[in-house]
């Protein structure tokens, strides 16, 4: 693309002029100066289940309802909102235009080299939505693999294809459906026999047909060796060592309740992913590990 000379001159002159200024208000806030102002600056993607506002404006989801409930308790009565698209959280983060991300972001060192993170608030993998009881017993792709009479399908071009093929499912008993809308009509018709899918949006499709189920136990496929499971977390700012490690003290302590557990299972999660949060440290994750 061709940029006007004089025009880009321009716009790098200003950026440096305001360099001082971005960097100046770049310092994350210290926990003190949060407590001592009565709110807190978050942001969310507006993403269901894991973080949206709803029709009246209010901060919804598995991550902004978790981090309500326990910003309170650290003595944080008020949480200012803002949205912004998924590709941005982190940047605004080192902008500081927020103090901390409430998104369910998967805690990867990538990420970790930018931002700090929480310890994990959930762990998400994939689902399989049944029909209602699973009369088949189906509880893993690896279950669909090893039965020659047993139909999967899946959203064409998602990672629950390449899962699918991963652990053997032959290309001849995989139903390749164009969205999530198509999957309950595929499963409840017979024309497929389960239907794979992020286990939030297989726990949204069986909350909402009385036909259909979340299988229940479910089992991570095991792709090279290693099984495909998600953890996410809450974000911060660089700098912001002691607002972290208050929060995680307070998320340890809520995640012990049965309201945290009550708000993870109202917005899809299984309970054994409930249960799988606890099963890997930031540490771990932000190493690779």
């Amino acid at each position: 693309m061709a940029f006007n000379l004089q025009l880009r001159s321009f716009r790098t002159a200003l950026a440096v002029l305001a360099l001082p200024v971005v960097l100046a208000n770049a310092q994350a806030a210290s926990l003190d100066q949060i407590k001592s102002q009565g709110f807190i600056r978050a942001a969310t993607a507006n993403e269901v289940p894991y973080g949206f506002m709803d029709a009246e404006g209010k901060a919804k989801g598995i991550a902004p309802e978790v981090a309500q409930a326990v910003l309170k308790s650290m003595g944080i009565p008020e949480v200012q909102w803002v949205v912004t698209p998924f590709g941005s959280l982190i940047p605004g983060l080192k902008a500081n235009r927020f103090d901390i991300v409430a998104a369910e972001q998967d805690i990867l060192p990538a990420r970790c080299q930018q931002v700090l993170f929480s310890e994990p608030n959930s762990s998400y993998g994939d689902a399989l939505l049944v029909p209602k009881g699973n009369p088949k017993m189906i509880h893993s792709y690896e279950d669909v693999a090893k039965s020659p009479n047993l139909k999967l399908a899946v959203v064409n071009g998602t990672s629950h294809l390449a899962f699918a093929e991963a652990v053997g499912v032959p290309e001849s008993r995989l139903v390749i459906i164009a969205n999530n809308a198509d999957a309950p009509a595929a499963v409840t018709s017979g024309r497929a026999d389960a239907y794979a899918a992020v286990e939030a949006t297989v726990g949204s499709l069986a909350k909402v047909n009385q036909r259909l189920d979340i299988a229940q136990p479910f089992s991570d496929p095991i792709i090279k060796g290693k099984a495909t499971r998600s953890f996410g977390g809450f974000a911060f700012s660089q700098g912001s060592e002691e607002l972290v490690a208050a929060f995680n003290k307070a998320l340890g302590e809520f995640k012990k309740t049965d309201d945290y557990k009550k708000i993870l299972a109202n917005h899809g999660v299984t309970e054994g992913s409930i249960a799988a949060s606890l099963a890997k440290s930031t540490a771990d994750l932000c190493a690779g590990k």
